[in-house]
Order: C-alpha cells, then structure tokens, then sequence
C-alpha cells in the first residue's frame, strides 16, 4: 500500500521560540512535514512560490513585510492555503488578522507562547486540527480590492426594541465566515430594522477583536452578545466561544455544549431556537463553513415557514456547511455572498 502523503507545511513568524514552538507541535504529526521556516513576510512569499506547500502558518508581526501584505501577494500570485497564527487577540493586531482572512487566510488561531504550558497540548491539537482540515481546501486567486462601498446613514445609539411584528436574522458562519459576514453586514444601513444574531465558528480569544474588526466596516453596530439582553434593531450580536447561544422570545440566551460538539458556538443550535422563538418571522442564513453545522437547524426553520438562505458555492472560501443545507433542502434562496445584504434588505421592506 502507497503511504499517504505528507501535508507540507511553511511557518513563516520572525520568533525564533514561535518558529521552534510550531515546528515541534506540526512534527508531533506523522502526517505534517515541515518543508520551511520564514523569519518574515517577504522571505515567505518567496518560499511559497519555490517549495508550494499545502499550507502556510502566517504571523502578523513582522519586520521587512508585516503578514498582511505577505498574505495579499501570496493569494494573488501562488495561491495556497493560510492559517493566520497570532498572538494579537486586541487592539490593531487582531484588526490586521482579520483583515488578512479578507485577502484570503482562512483561519485565524491563537499563536502558542511558552506562559502557556499548562494549555499547550491543547493549543497544539487544535492547530494540527485546523492544518489538517484546511491544507485540503482549495484556494483561488485572490486579488484585494478596494472594500465594497459601505451603505449610507449614520450611526444611531436609539436602537429600538425587538417587537412581535419583527422578524430577527441568524447568520452562522465558519471557515470564510469573517470576510463573508463583512459583505453581508457592510451593505445593511445604520437604522436596520431587524436585529440579527450570529454564530461564528472561531478561536477562543479573537470575538472581540472580530467585533471591532467588523464594527469599523459597517454603519450596523456591531455587539458581542451579553447573557439575557434584549435584542435591539440596528444591531448585530456575534455570539462569544465556549457556549451555544440561543433566542427566546427578544432575548439571547447561552446553553452548555452538547457532549462531543465539535463547533461551538453552534449554528444549528441557534437556527432551532429561532424557529421555536420566531417561527415564519425568523431569517437563517448559512455562510461558508467545513462540515455541515446549521444544515439540520436552517431545515427546522425552514418548515416552520421562516426564509432561509444558503450562501452559494462560487462565493463560498469552503462550500460544507451551505452544501449540506441545500442537500437537505433547507435553503429557499442560494445566494453570492455579495447579494445577501441586498436579499436582506428586501425583507426589511427597504427596496
């Protein structure tokens, strides 16, 4: 029997502990070679063109070329997969993570530090995970723009409360999601009259800086949900990592992890207390994800009537989680991601 090959992978962070750090923990895989290590963004960039690897792990820190501008040249020119690894989980550095997923990185994951001993065979499970599965998607040509003009209007701090004649949207989201959620939202006005709720699948540490990130792209305001708040027009709840969050009646709520969940917070969790909650006045959209979360809780909302949207492949960073949905014939619409916030809009009853 031919053995399986090696996932080769280019870790490119000017940290020579980091670069040690994350060549251990890939080496502690058979299945994971170690094929370069980079010491910045630039040299990087030339060494994904000479050895093309199956993935690159991507620092943002770095002299010479910081790993933004390594991440926009890499998925302009050799297009390969990347796992932002970063040790900035606030402020401007997460901005920048978050910014890299938008020209193309995949992923962002909490970078291992040595204070994090007690946690770091956790820490290192989770980045095999993430370059196991990602090494496998496949990646396109990826060339930034200018960011699509943002829709007009003025913030407002007057949010309304929800009311029975209002609908509430539930977006869920994973691998992709950042990027795809900043089309969505960027196109909704300030004084949107739903408010919506999100489940983003992402690292522990990194909803905040997701949170400001997508906050200064969009007139929505953009919130970290809180535990029993009342869900507001105007604005957008990005669930926090570590619970399921769900709605009941105008508030959210967050429930324990079901035993061997894989993804939390859980997209079908809150698709399902949506159709309980809402009924045919409940909005789920499915975006780009691996595996197949949301598939069987969009199906719920979609038999008890309420309008739900699948994000399509062509647009879709992976195309598991809507696919899923659409097999299962929850999606009433199959949309591009940059026509959703439009689809939105329409329901609103604002075009």
């Amino acid at each position: 029997m031919t053995p399986s090959r090696h996932i080769r992978v280019l870790i490119v962070d000017d940290s020579l502990v980091a670069r040690e750090m994350l060549a251990q923990i890939l080496s502690s895989d058979p299945e994971i070679e170690v094929v370069g290590m980079a010491h910045d963004g630039a040299e990087g960039a030339e060494m994904v063109e000479r050895l093309r690897p199956d993935l690159v792990t991507m620092d943002i820190h770095m002299p010479k070329m910081d790993g933004l501008t390594a991440t926009e040249r890499i998925m302009a020119y050799t297009p390969t997969p990347i796992l932002v690894v970063s040790s900035s989980v606030h402020g401007e550095g997460v901005g920048r993570a978050f910014d890299a997923l938008s020209a193309g990185a995949l992923e962002v994951v909490k970078k291992p530090e040595p204070r994090d001993w007690e946690d770091l065979e956790r820490i290192g499970k989770e980045i095999i995970r993430k370059v196991r599965v990602l090494s496998r998607v496949r990646v396109i040509t990826h060339i930034r723009g200018k960011r699509a003009q943002m829709a007009q209007g003025t913030r407002t701090s007057s949010a309304v409360p929800l009311m029975t004649s209002r609908s509430l949207v539930a977006i869920g989201s994973s691998t992709g999601g950042p990027s795809a959620l900043l089309s969505v939202l960027g196109r909704l006005r300030a004084d949107y009259p739903m408010p919506i709720v999100i489940a983003q699948h992402i690292a522990d540490g990194f909803v905040p800086g997701l949170v400001s990130w997508l906050d200064g792209g969009c007139a929505l305001k953009i919130v970290q949900a809180a535990e029993g708040e009342e869900l507001m027009a105007g604005r957008a709840y990005i669930a926090p990592t570590g619970s399921n969050t769900e709605v009941s009646g105008d508030r959210v709520h967050f429930t324990q992890p079901k035993k061997g969940q894989l993804y939390i917070p859980s997209a079908d969790t809150l698709f399902e207390s949506v159709a309980r909650s809402c009924g045919d006045r409940g909005v789920g959209i499915l975006l780009t994800g691996m595996g197949a979360d949301g598939a069987v809780g969009l199906k719920q909302l979609f038999d008890v009537g309420g309008f739900t949207i699948a994000q399509d492949e062509e647009t879709s960073t992976v195309f598991g989680m809507p696919k899923s949905a659409i097999e299962a014939g929850a999606a009433r619409k199959v949309l591009a991601v940059q026509d959703i916030g439009a689809e939105l809009e329409r329901l609103a009853g604002l075009v």
